[in-house]
């Protein structure tokens, strides 16, 4: 939601997606969550008081999640707000006869069809507008020993930072409503109350500056795409493990370049995993790759944290596989530095601009029914390498506790495309609150089975850690 509400009536409010910036990544996002029943508590983690806690929270805190898609007459996207109808998430349970140690080893596995909920096609399209927000799946052992939570939501709605906070608020407020008497007319908090609508951004739009935006491309309708296709090779997982120490001598290295940490840990693997690209096969030498990351930009828009939308950028340079094979650590380190740092307030309106524009274009070529050319992120198209960053250690992942204790594991989602990126909290950053403490952290990285990242001597210290069950081969 990323301009202003649009109250319609008392019984009805809009939000507009249209120019958020994630709208035209349309697909449900899902994460699994284990949690350990270690007194084995017969009430853990009890469906209905979930239930209930999450039809509090969005029919009171989050409306727009308990809302609908909705395509207005001037054919932009809205999230549609009634104050007596409801469309509440779906809660699925089920009953697994099987092992801890057995449901661990398949949620490590990433089985997205055992434990997900999974909902119908999520493109907001005129026939399909009844989409729903959030989804949740709780899967309970006969053993008692631990509860697995599969929940999916819709990126159009909120991204990952708007995500975690609603994980966090639902986890308190349900902690809340487990430890009080359930009286009707308590008036339960949440920690960090969510705010909807972007308020004008035309203060901080620079008609003067112009940017080549390379983190989207024009494509012939007919070749767009919402959601990542695959390439051609098969497709490897990694879990890279990054101790406590090994950060150490990153930041020490980020320091000696002054880089960020984040841009340090994306400019050794963007740089190593080319040089292993390039070694196996010389002939990729001449091969662009693409490299993008997943910025929030709402400190550089002067937005508020506790926003609830999707305003996430993708910033995008490329090089090809033999320049970053050849580039000294500190430049490749430098590139993606000023790489993830062009986000500026200017340039976002920017890329929103350009998505406006290019949207009505496209609105124009369905009304008159012409085959025309559409806009989708680059890095969703196959091409000849990509490294798709984004980072999720500074959120409250492992905060969510319900009132039965943090969640042991957490499962961000295997994506089985090339060069597919993300960073990732431990369960050893539980800390206080929002803030994570020092510990190891966790890289999922996919890749084609011919990049063997034990060849690098600067990534070969955080693969050692890592065991065959860690490691998905996709056909």
């Amino acid at each position: 939601m990323t301009v202003e509400e649009n109250a319609v009536s008392n019984q009805e409010a809009r939000y507009s997606i249209t120019s958020n910036i994630s709208y035209i990544y349309q697909v449900y996002c899902s994460y699994i969550l284990v949690y350990r029943n270690v007194d084995k508590r017969g009430d853990f983690m009890n469906a209905e008081f979930l239930k209930k806690s999450l039809t509090e929270l969005t029919r009171k805190y989050y409306k727009p999640v308990a809302g609908w898609f909705n395509i207005n007459e001037e054919y932009g996207i809205d999230v549609v707000v009634t104050n007596d109808k409801f469309n509440d998430p779906p809660f699925a349970t089920q009953t697994l006869n099987m092992s801890y140690d057995e449901a661990m080893e398949q949620v490590r596995a990433s089985n997205d069809q055992l434990f997900v909920p999974h909902g119908p096609l999520p493109f907001i399209e005129p026939d399909n507008q009844n989409i729903p927000m959030v989804l949740v799946k709780m899967s309970y052992l006969e053993s008692n020993e631990a509860a697995v939570m599969g929940i999916t939501y819709h990126h159009s709605l909120m991204d990952g930072s708007a995500f975690w906070l609603f994980m966090y608020n639902w986890a308190n407020l349900a902690a809340q409503m487990a430890t009080q008497d359930q009286d009707p007319h308590i008036e339960y908090t949440i920690p960090c109350p969510p705010s909807f609508g972007v308020p004008s951004l035309s203060h901080l739009h620079d008609p003067s500056a112009k940017f080549d935006h390379t983190e989207y491309t024009i494509v012939d309708s007919s070749d767009c795409s919402r959601v990542f296709k695959p390439g051609t090779d098969t497709i490897k997982e990694n879990i890279l493990h990054i101790s406590i120490e090994e950060q150490h001598k990153l930041r020490d290295m980020a320091k000696k370049y002054n880089v960020s940490f984040t841009a340090i840990i994306c400019a050794v693997i963007w740089k190593e995993m080319s040089q292993i690209r390039v070694d196996a096969r010389p002939s990729s030498k001449t091969l662009p790759s693409l490299f993008t990351c997943a910025v929030n930009p709402r400190a550089s828009l002067g937005l508020s944290p506790l926003l609830c939308a999707s305003p996430v950028v993708n910033l995008a340079t490329t090089k090809t596989l033999g320049e970053l094979a050849e580039m000294d650590l500190e430049d490749v380190a430098k590139l993606v530095l000023q790489t993830i740092t062009k986000g500026t307030s200017a340039y976002v309106c920017s890329s929103m601009d350009f998505l406006v524009t290019q949207r009505a274009t496209e609105i124009e070529d369905e009304k008159l029914g012409r085959d025309g050319k559409k806009i989708m992120l680059a890095y969703v198209r196959p091409a000849p390498a990509k490294c798709t960053i984004s980072s999720s250690r500074n959120f409250p992942i492992y905060q969510t506790d319900f009132g039965f204790g943090s969640p042991e594991y957490v499962r961000p989602p295997y994506l089985p495309f090339d060069g597919c990126m993300r960073i990732w909290p431990t369960p050893q950053s539980k800390g206080n609150g929002l803030t994570n403490k020092e510990a190891p952290l966790e890289v999922y990285l996919s890749l084609p089975d011919y990049v063997d990242l034990s060849k690098s001597s600067l990534l070969r210290p955080f693969v050692t850690t890592v065991d065959d069950s860690d490691i998905k081969d996709v056909s």
